[in-house]
């Protein structure tokens, strides 16, 4: 029998995140390496790169001013009100700090392997799909080599200090740490809202602002370099899909391992509880690292073969980081060393366990995993042009942009069952694995390690993600420097693969979100012990001792039923905020591409040339307009985000909250993946019907008007729908993920204030 001490296989944490640094670093060298193609290539991606940047240090100089009131407030509830550990100030500034790192270093990645990646497509298929995927594998290693390392760092500086050195005047256990510890994501959610928002505004201003003078009104291709807003698009898909999806997983990562961290130690697992998520990331790194040398294709490939390459990695990670969770519970859980240990604070003790003991938790890891492949199959389902929904939706073009509007609507609402169901039955799989239903503390882990275990693979997950960005812009590159017709059919595979994954790795962030949010609202009320326990209380308000209450005992003291007014309106304002975000991001958009149309109609009108090629684009000025508009915009429904579990809180109390984070995540998770899956099925609508050969009708002489493929009535249509469909599976979509994670962070790290002073008590 192998005896293995938490602290000794703590170090696997740490050493997992430098393995996965070191590989990102390797991999930006190697597409570094890589030819970036003739001059006019270099020319644009330069144009690109530049733009990119110059948007990412304007974002974060915007986010450092309200990082800096931020702090402020949390150094008053720390060191003024003492409702809040004294680390949190800080933690929540290097939260936010490694969030952005991770979205710069993935963006100038991005941004160098678009011309690279069109070169590679010169040459042959596969180097075109293994630069771009190595250049998304950085951002995917980048997160959760980040991400880790931020967790063990102070993981280990808390341990050290609190338990046996007092500072600031605190003296931490093993439970305050961790709570403590919950509170540094809102930090990373903090950083990763702004970058979804404006990222998003950003790349749809631009996008749609493209696509209706530019393909609509002038009938010109995709990504001509005719097109004012073009390098502006391209910006846009970096911003938005590479360092903001980068934030938004970044925060998710986070946001799972320290939820199961705290749930963990409430169920009397101690520092086995903590160590097990970090660690089983750890192998997750591993296993990803090793899946993606896994990826590559062939060169007469079709998009199921390319999918087909994608998966091969994907399922490889998977089935490694089963055997790395096999021997990691096994060492932490079922073997435990004995000798010395308080079984109070360092070591599971057997009792807390169901039905299926330790290894009950092996089977929630393994759950979340499933969960999150089936998610993934089902959005590559109702967005992929090779299956039947979005042909159906192709097929609705023939009647005009109405028909086909209505169709994608209606595929993006039916297909949330898949996800709903498969978040349900995992959830309560979870849950009755882990022995819940015997000891609910143990089967509300069971729901923290099962949002691990599905986020466990994100170094590969998010690499197909960030790979999709990188292909379309290799696309706009290969189109504007007039490469050729095999090169562009080269991008156009990679690119439509892109589509694809982009919209699973959405899918695969919004079920994970639902995971992760569901680990937090429990571990909410281990925030509210701890908020309690600050302000002098040692007893619930209806007499149980807090040192031995448990969840049901929270949930009878603050009358958190349905029948409670203060939860049932929680719940009505959290669906009610789901519904008013979206429509502020979208109105957001909306202005932002009106502004966008103008200035692209302005340039065409009075630059002379522009349209036989003579004269050059005010490119800089589409950024410009993106730019100022994205910081602008992205304000407001941040701002509500913030505000809203602060504000409920106060005036309803514990029940409220409860009910607001319930209601966010309900009607939140479903509406994001309707709108992801409606938009991507319409942006794979247009790409099916660009892909097919253009036909005439036998009357029409001239053959000036074609009935299928590029510039026909059915393509028209789909462009309308595209653009309808952008600002959902961009922008608004995306960004509810960090909505629901984001008010949950929130509330955590104002329990304290809450338990105090909220209204609703002196109402009762």
């Amino acid at each position: 029998m192998i005896h293995m001490d938490p602290m000794t296989l703590y170090w696997f944490a740490p050493v997992g995140a430098l393995i996965a640094l070191v590989f990102a670093y390797l991999f930006y060298q190697e597409v570094n390496s890589y030819d970036e193609g003739n001059d006019t290539m270099r020319e644009i991606a330069g144009h690109v790169r530049e733009g990119a940047m110059a948007y990412l240090e304007q974002q974060y100089r915007e986010v450092a001013k309200f990082f800096a009131g931020s702090f402020v407030l949390l150094m008053v509830l720390s060191f003024g009100m003492g409702m809040q550990s004294k680390w949190v100030p800080f933690a929540f500034v290097t939260g936010g700090a490694f969030s952005a790192l991770a979205g710069y270093i993935g963006m100038k990645t991005a941004t160098n392997a678009s011309a690279r990646t069109a070169e590679g497509a010169r040459h042959s298929l596969n180097r075109g799909l293994t630069v771009a995927f190595r250049a998304g594998s950085v951002m995917g290693l980048t997160v959760v080599g980040l991400g880790l390392l931020y967790i063990a760092f102070w993981f280990y500086i808390l341990k050290e200090t609190g338990l046996s050195v007092s500072i600031f005047g605190e003296s931490l256990t093993l439970q305050s740490i961790t709570t403590t510890m919950l509170a540094f994501g809102m930090g990373a959610s903090f950083q990763a809202l702004f970058a979804r928002v404006g990222g998003g505004i950003f790349t749809k201003a631009a996008d749609v602002g493209a696509d209706l003078v530019g393909k609509v009104e002038a009938g010109i291709p995709e990504d001509d370099p005719r097109n004012p807003a073009t390098i502006a698009d391209n910006v846009g898909d970096n911003v938005g899909d590479v360092a903001g999806m980068g934030a938004d997983l970044f925060e998710s990562y986070l946001g799972s391992i320290l939820a199961a961290a705290t749930l963990g130690v409430a169920a009397g697992l101690g520092l086995a509880g903590v160590v097990l998520p970090m660690v089983i990331a750890a192998a997750g790194i591993i296993a990803s690292v090793l899946g993606i040398y896994l990826v590559k294709t062939k060169e007469d490939a079709t998009q199921m073969d390319l999918l087909h390459s994608l998966d091969k990695g994907i399922n490889a990670s998977s089935v490694l980081i089963v055997i790395g969770a096999i021997i990691l519970v096994k060492l932490l859980l079922v073997d435990p060393v004995t000798a010395g240990v308080d079984l109070d604070t360092d070591r599971a003790a057997p009792a807390v366990f169901g039905r299926f003991g330790p290894w009950g938790i092996l089977g929630s890891i393994v759950t979340g995993l499933v969960a999150g492949i089936i998610i993934g199959k089902a959005t590559e389902y109702y967005t992929n042009a090779s299956f039947a929904p979005t042909k159906l939706i192709a097929e609705q073009s023939k009647t005009g942009p109405a028909t086909l509007i209505i169709a994608g609507i209606a595929t993006g609402m039916v297909s949330t069952i898949i996800p709903v169901l498969t978040v349900g039955l995992g959830t309560l799989l979870a849950f009755g694995l882990a022995g819940g239903f015997v000891n609910p503390a143990m089967g509300l882990f069971g729901v923290g390690i099962a949002a691990v275990g599905m986020l466990s693979t994100l170094g590969i997950t998010l690499a197909t993600d960030a790979y999709g960005p990188i292909a379309d812009n290799a696309g706009g590159n290969a189109e504007m420097s007039g490469l050729g017709e095999e090169v562009r059919e080269r991008t156009d595979a990679l690119d439509s693969l892109g589509n694809t994954t982009a919209a699973t790795g959405k899918g695969f962030a919004i079920g994970s979100a639902a995971l992760t949010a569901l680990a937090l609202l429990a571990a909410y009320i281990e925030q509210v012990r701890v908020g309690l326990v600050r302000a002098g209380l040692t007893a619930l308000p209806n007499g149980v001792p807090l040192a031995t209450a448990k969840l049901a005992d929270f949930m009878a003291a603050y009358n958190v039923t349905l029948m409670n007014p203060a939860v049932l309106v929680g719940l009505f304002i959290g669906s009610m905020l789901s519904f008013v975000f979206c429509a502020m991001t979208m109105m957001a958009v909306g202005r932002a591409a009106s502004l966008m149309v103008d200035e692209v109609r302005r340039q065409f009108r009075e630059i002379p040339g522009i349209m036989e090629g003579k004269g050059k684009p005010d490119y800089a000025a589409c950024v410009r307009i993106s730019t100022e508009a994205a910081q602008q915009e992205m304000i407001v429904p941040s701002l509500m985000a913030l505000i809203a579990p602060i504000a409920v809180g106060l005036i309803l109390g514990i029940p409220g909250v409860m009910g607001l984070l319930a209601g966010t995540l309900a009607t939140g998770f479903t509406l994001a993946v309707f709108m992801a899956n409606a938009g991507g099925a319409w942006d794979n609508a247009k790409k099916y019907i660009e892909s097919q050969e253009r036909t005439y009708d036998p009357k029409d002489k001239k053959k000036e008007h074609p009935l299928t493929g590029k510039g026909s009535d059915m393509h028209k249509a789909a462009v309308v729908g595209d653009t309808v469909g952008d600002p959902f599976k961009d922008t608004s979509g995306p960004s509810l993920n960090i909505l629901i994670k984001l008010m949950s962070m929130v509330s955590v790290v104002v329990a304290g204030l809450v338990v105090k002073y909220n209204i609703f008590s002196y109402l009762q």
